[in-house]
């Protein structure tokens, strides 16, 4: 697969395996045996949108850190406006994701789509590793559609 192409190994498949809380997520809202079951073997908090909302909201706030990472590449108004930035995911999170399922996820999305406009601005700064938007481009794509799931279900 081109688009996977010159990603290092160790991020891609992390960045991967960190999608697995959104796919279960979705799969257990398609899937209502599959949601009994892991309600019962795992929790209720670990199936449906519960995972999907609690995780997303780690996941945008683990995000601000690795933002935050990049603008210590730089320095005076640029490290400004990029620590500025950073911290933009975490606040979202912290503060669009109550509401209920629907909405939280909503915002989410939202969120995720804002942070993929800012990764692509720290990768214009040459402060990203020249893969991270391919890379970002596949994690995106993927939570989106699992969170959309949780909106149409």
């Amino acid at each position: 697969m081109s688009i996977v192409r010159h990603i290092p190994t160790a991020p891609l498949v992390l960045g991967l395996a960190g999608l697995v809380p959104f796919v279960w997520g979705a799969v257990t809202i398609l899937n209502p045996a599959l949601a009994d079951w892991g309600a019962s073997a795992l929790g209720p908090r670990f199936v449906g949108p519960y995972i999907q909302l609690f995780y997303g909201s780690v996941i945008l706030s683990f995000m601000s850190g690795v933002l935050w990472g990049f603008a210590t590449k730089t320095k005076g108004t640029r490290a400004a406006m990029g620590y500025a930035l950073s911290v933009i995911p975490a606040l979202w999170a912290f503060f669009m994701t109550g509401g209920g399922p629907v909405s939280a996820a909503t915002n989410l999305m939202f969120g995720f789509a804002g942070l993929l406009l800012l990764d692509y601005a720290f990768s214009q700064w040459g402060l990203a590793p020249r893969w991270w938007m391919r890379l970002r481009l596949i994690l995106t794509a993927v939570v989106v559609s699992c969170l959309a799931i949780t909106i149409v279900y």
